[in-house]
């Protein structure tokens, strides 16, 4: 059984129906109760999404409008005429993409129906309904919770799980340490998913911006991730521990000690193109075992080549959102202190 959560979706649910039914009776509106439901039809997870439910609505009531005067007047109001109402009227709204808004339109398409009479002031009256429902609704949909914070949260986790994988590589590689279950990337591949979709829900949240740098920067990890999952094999299973070992085990530890949302490739790929000329400095390998090591070592010196390049072009966050990103830090190390 899930928990018990009020989230903010809800909340505004509540008031926006509460509201619009509460400002449809005061105008003595007829049918005031429907506002309620127009506005519940139309509260959505994102301001982008808000608008085009609006839009979808209000172009498929003003058909239904139009087609139920067309069909009623003239041909009566009767249960078949509303049925082959219906059928006529779906696949329009599907030819012109605003099928959401069907059940808003039935809605008040109903109200004509019921009244078996059409007058001006029962246009009046379904025209103040729909402007009262979708206009409460597009007002509490322009508030949206604040989610720099925990996506900031996302992405020190991210990162705190890169320094630990790349930590274990390290261990491996110095003394042979093989007690790593590799939980972290399984963790990390979740936490990336679960930050993609915020970073996404973010974007929709901005009528004027169509990109998201924490978007972009989960995407990039996504990527490396990919790239660590294909390389770990041919790190983990070295068939002995060469000398070679050593230098990408330093790059790997200083690697770790410095993942974070800024941009350093070219720092970190001219470290491991030092590290690829000490490495044919040193000896030549003598058995059939060692061979096959330094080959793995190299076939991994280049696949973190390629995972450096990935966020070569990659912005960086900017530095007022790091600061944020420390406060939320130091704030779970106060907390984990006391």
């Amino acid at each position: 059984m899930k928990k018990f959560h009020i989230g903010y979706r809800i909340l505004k649910t509540a008031l926006g129906a509460g509201l619009s039914i509460g400002i449809a009776q005061y105008c003595h509106l007829d049918f005031f109760s429907s506002a309620g439901i127009l506005t519940i039809l139309c509260i959505q997870p994102t301001k982008r999404k808000s608008i085009h439910a609006v839009y979808t609505r209000v172009m498929a009531t003003l058909i239904g409008i139009v087609m139920s005067v067309a069909f009623f007047e003239l041909l009566g109001y009767h249960p078949w005429i509303l049925g082959l109402m219906v059928l006529f009227f779906l696949p329009i709204l599907v030819m012109i993409k605003v099928t959401p808004g069907f059940v808003s339109s039935v809605v008040i398409i109903l109200h004509i129906f019921s009244t078996a009479h059409f007058t001006w002031g029962l246009l009046i009256n379904e025209l103040l309904l729909m402007l009262i429902g979708f206009g409460t609704a597009l007002a509490v949909n322009m508030y949206m919770p604040d989610i720099q914070i925990k996506l900031d949260e996302y992405r020190l986790k991210i990162e705190e799980l890169f320094s630990k994988i790349f930590k274990e590589i390290t261990k491996y590689l110095r003394n042979g340490d093989t007690s790593w279950d590799g939980k972290e990337l399984v963790e990390a591949d979740t936490i990336i998913n679960k930050g993609k979709a915020l970073a996404y829900q973010d974007v929709e949240n901005h009528l004027t911006r169509h990109e998201n740098l924490y978007y972009q920067y989960f995407d990039i990890r996504e990527r490396q991730l990919e790239i660590i999952e294909r390389v770990l094999p041919k790190i983990t299973n070295l068939p002995v521990i060469v000398e070679q070992a050593e230098l990408v085990a330093d790059f790997m530890e200083e690697l770790s000690e410095n993942v974070h949302s800024g941009n350093t490739t070219q720092k970190y790929r001219s470290k491991l193109e030092d590290v690829r000329i000490e490495f044919a400095k040193l000896p030549l390998p003598t058995t059939h075992e060692k061979f096959l090591a330094m080959a793995s070592l190299y076939q991994f010196i280049e696949e973190m080549d390629r995972y450096l390049v990935i966020k070569k072009d990659f912005k960086g966050i900017r530095p007022s959102y790091r600061r944020l990103a420390r406060k939320l830090k130091d704030r779970k190390q106060g907390s984990s202190q006391n």
